[in-house]
């Protein structure tokens, strides 16, 4: 399989978490959507130039890192599931999962992009509005987390590979700090195998990047 994606990228890490947690071997396509020429190679594979991207053996495009997720469960079955059998416990993940894309990883990206602008050029209202959707979802993930290891209960799931990414930034752009539960899973998550591979791989272009 072919893996289209950046090391810097959430969605990109959390795909990889994926990978990585399955056992899944892939042939890496690094493409960095701010350089023009590879851009416009990449628009020739995918227009709409949107990283992860996978293309299987068949040559089926399958976009989307959720999705994406939803494949390999469904096609590497030996490893542990990412998404539960069951049907109650996969509709949980999958709302856990939506989440940690929606009300933490976007507003944690639209800030450390506004905030890497010249201060003329920032968007004040669009940061404030994105901290406070931060500030709402810390006070969800620090309850819903005071019980259990992982996001949806003792199993890792889907759902924890999109929230590793998210607050790395996160920790960063809008500390988490007055929150026990969630440092404490994040500190977790940061034990993961895979998630020290991501941020190992990521982190010749994260230092360029953050500085």
């Amino acid at each position: 399989m072919n893996l289209y994606y950046n090391p810097l990228s959430t969605y990109s890490q959390k795909v990889l978490m994926a990978c990585y947690e399955k056992g899944i071997t892939f042939k890496p396509h690094v493409v960095d959507l701010t350089d023009p020429a590879e851009r416009k190679a990449y628009c020739e594979i995918y227009p709409l130039a949107k990283i992860p991207l996978l293309v299987t053996d068949q040559d089926r495009m399958i976009p989307e890192s959720s999705i994406i997720i939803e494949y390999f469960d469904r096609t590497y079955t030996k490893a542990a599931n990412l998404i539960p059998i069951d049907p109650d416990q996969a509709r949980q993940v999958r709302f856990r999962d939506r989440m940690h894309d929606l009300y933490l990883n976007n507003p944690v990206v639209t800030i450390l992009f506004e905030t890497l602008k010249p201060e003329y050029k920032q968007d004040p209202a669009l940061i404030i509005k994105s901290r406070q959707t931060l500030d709402i979802i810390y006070e969800f993930l620090n309850h819903e987390l005071n019980n259990h290891a992982w996001s949806n209960g003792e199993n890792f799931s889907m759902a924890d590979c999109a929230a590793a990414p998210a607050l790395f930034y996160a920790e960063r752009v809008h500390p988490f700090h007055r929150y026990p539960s969630i440092k404490a899973y994040f500190s977790r998550l940061k034990g993961r195998p895979s998630y020290q591979k991501v941020i190992k791989e990521a982190e010749p272009l994260m230092k360029k990047f953050l500085h």
